[in-house]
């Protein structure tokens, strides 16, 4: 079984700035990426960045430029940096590691997220 955990959540201030943390224990054989997503109720959940063991980052557009993934590698704790919020990006942001847990293909598990709220 794999545990995902998020950390950093909170309220912060238009233009401020956070950074969330993703963990990930368990059966892990191999994990192939880790991305971040959001989501706001009502709406469907959206990625905001991904990271893969290449090395490759991509972005959303609604936060490129503004938002960093990292981690020394996807297998340890990855992080999402925050800044020049706005408003809209006020979320639950969830932590989607791809992982492989030994039945031989990849599998998002998924943590219970943690809520950022931009707001003054």
């Amino acid at each position: 079984q794999v545990h995902v955990v998020e950390s950093g959540g909170g309220l912060v201030q238009p233009g401020g700035s956070q950074i969330l943390s993703c963990a990930a224990t368990g059966r892990i054989v191999a994990v192939n990426a880790v991305a971040w997503y959001r989501q706001v109720r009502g709406n469907r959940r959206e990625i905001v960045a991904r990271f893969t063991k290449k090395g490759q980052r991509l972005y959303g557009e609604s936060v490129e430029g503004r938002f960093t993934i990292s981690g020394d590698n996807v297998e340890n704790t990855t992080y999402l940096q925050m800044s020049s919020l706005k408003p809209e990006d006020s979320a639950v942001y969830y932590c989607g590691p791809e992982i492989d847990d030994g039945a031989g293909s990849w599998q998002i598990f998924w943590g219970e997220g943690t809520l950022v709220n931009v707001s003054s």
